[in-house]
């Protein structure tokens, strides 16, 4: 199903980054986001927990993007995720604007508050960022290395803090300790809904075989079925009781011991072989590839220089993300509100470039060690 390269095969098939962009290999985030439990299990968390926020609900489904091309809809956002951690500074620095473009045309009625939404706004991607965060690393504790040290997790809130500069978010609003985080979870419950638009999206994706590839043969799905099933119960073992209930996911305590066991050795098996490791990576998200196995594998950057965020988006010439693009913004939000009509396309073509592909004929393929 795919080829075993050398590690000397695999240094020669990837690019290094530019810099060390914003944290390093010294920091704990890249730790925990490049060990295997990230790329599905804490990734699929994230991006199902956050569905219970109405306002983000009502922008998936309404945007539609989730049901038409789930696959590249998945690569596209690990891709950035990983540009986060592992990309050079100005490439992602470029990137996060021209997402705010991108979100731009994400506002509009949302049916469950009878309120209107942006995806801009400050509080919808603090949640997006925070829920990631927490998301990579209760996978990596449950079925990882284990809990980090005290110093080591006030570094890794700390870097999520400085990470979340990247978007349209106040950094005095970012939570910076375990503590924080649980209070900012438990302030959001009251604002959680687990509407239909938010239970059918995650019924959608926590089966987790709409990020394989449309072009998969289908025995090569049934081959992977299994594992695909073992890792959506670790996906719902790690929900808390209250949003199971939410998100109507029926999962008895059996389950949840042999979703925990086995996932625990499957990612363990990840974490030795660099080969099945890099094969899984590509296999749900070869436009993310070219950006994390450079930090995986430990090829240095052209420069070693870590940069400060806003450090960043000056020195390369970029907005604040909160005070960016407001023209683009307001003939979006003038579209939607005002003329009734749905917001243009501005920003997504441009964000091919730096975020991948959408259509899934044109996600190229990588040259790493899967060899699918």
């Amino acid at each position: 199903m795919f080829g075993v390269q050398t590690r000397k095969q695999m240094l020669a098939a990837y690019e290094p980054m530019a810099d060390y962009g914003f944290l390093g290999p010294e920091s704990v985030s890249w730790k925990v986001w490049s060990h295997p439990t990230s790329y599905v299990l804490g990734f699929a968390r994230a991006v199902t927990i956050e569905h219970f926020d109405p306002n983000l609900a009502a922008a998936v489904v309404q945007s539609g993007g989730v049901k038409y091309r789930p696959s590249t809809r998945y690569g596209r956002t690990l891709r950035y995720f990983a540009m986060q951690l592992f990309g050079g500074a100005e490439q992602t620095a470029r990137a996060a604007d021209v997402l705010v473009k991108v979100h731009s045309k994400a506002v509009g009625h949302d049916p469950v508050t009878g309120s209107t939404y942006d995806a801009n706004s400050s509080s919808s991607q603090l949640w997006i960022h925070v829920t990631a965060w927490h998301s990579i690393l209760k996978c990596y504790e449950m079925f990882g290395p284990g809990k980090l040290t005290e110093a080591e997790e006030d570094r890794f809130w700390a870097e999520c803090a400085e990470i979340a500069q990247l978007q349209t978010i106040d950094p005095a609003q970012v939570p910076t300790t375990r503590a924080e985080v649980h209070r900012y979870f438990e302030q959001w419950r009251p604002r959680l809904a687990a509407s239909e638009a938010a239970q059918d999206m995650i019924h959608f994706i926590i089966p987790l075989d709409v990020a394989l590839p449309p072009s998969m043969p289908r025995w090569q799905k049934r081959l992977l079925a299994p594992a695909m099933w073992l890792m959506s119960k670790g996906v719902i073992s790690t929900y808390p009781r209250y949003m199971r209930d939410m998100a109507n996911l029926q999962q008895g305590r059996v389950v949840d011991l042999v979703a925990l066991v086995g996932n625990k050795a499957l990612h363990k098996l990840f974490e030795r072989s660099m080969n099945a490791r890099l094969a899984l990576f590509e296999l749900l998200a070869p436009q993310a590839v070219e950006i994390a196995a450079p930090a995986i594998l430990g090829i240095p950057p052209r420069s070693d220089r870590v940069w400060g965020v806003r450090e960043a988006q000056a020195h390369f010439g970029f907005d604040i993300p909160a005070e960016a693009h407001h023209d683009v913004r307001e003939k979006q939000r003038d579209r939607v509100f005002k003329q009734g009509v749905r917001p243009s396309d501005e920003g997504l073509v441009e964000s091919e470039q730096h975020i991948g592909a959408m259509d899934p004929a044109h996600v190229p393929a990588t040259s790493g060690a899967a060899g699918f």
